[in-house]
């Protein structure tokens, strides 16, 4: 088996130990979800995922995938990026090994994730002094394309979000 298709099996034997620890049933809909969810590549809204896990389970309905995002972000298998509207993107978290930040395209409104470990570090340094504890933290910058649109990288392929 190829590394990326452990990763994502392992990913999967995750979700359901998860599931199995909160009291809640494996079935075929939330794995049909959960396989949808590590198939893209990108950023997706609940609406991308209810269209692709369709695909592999024609049963699920837009209620249960309403009611499995908030498990699978539990779970850390996918996160929630809130760039602002009034929906949400979620990724999976695959191979991620440090804290991502998101660059949002005014132009396109492309979401770019980069590597930035230091918000980590900053984030649980600035709490301890305050005695606190990181819940969650995130850091979004929204930027412009610096002349042709192809410079920034919104070229590459279709908009993460939607206008």
């Amino acid at each position: 088996m190829e590394r990326n298709q452990t990763d994502v099996s392992d990913a999967r034997d995750t979700f359901k130990e998860f599931l199995n620890s909160k009291g809640l049933r494996v079935t075929s809909q939330r794995l049909a979800i959960f396989d949808a969810a590590y198939q893209h590549s990108d950023h997706f809204t609940a609406e991308d995922l209810l269209e692709s896990a369709r695909q592999i389970d024609d049963s699920v309905s837009r209620a249960t995938v309403y009611r499995a995002l908030p498990i699978l972000t539990q779970s850390s298998l996918i996160r929630e990026v809130d760039v602002g509207r009034d929906y949400k993107f979620y990724m999976a978290n695959k191979n991620v090994t440090t804290f991502q930040a998101q660059v949002i395209c005014a132009d396109c409104d492309k979401i770019f994730e980069i590597d930035a470990p230091f918000m980590e570090w900053y984030g649980k340094t600035v709490a301890e002094k305050l005695g606190l504890e990181v819940v969650s933290q995130r850091l979004q910058v929204t930027a412009r394309c610096q002349g042709d649109p192809a410079s920034c990288g919104c070229s590459d392929g279709p908009s993460a979000v939607e206008n």
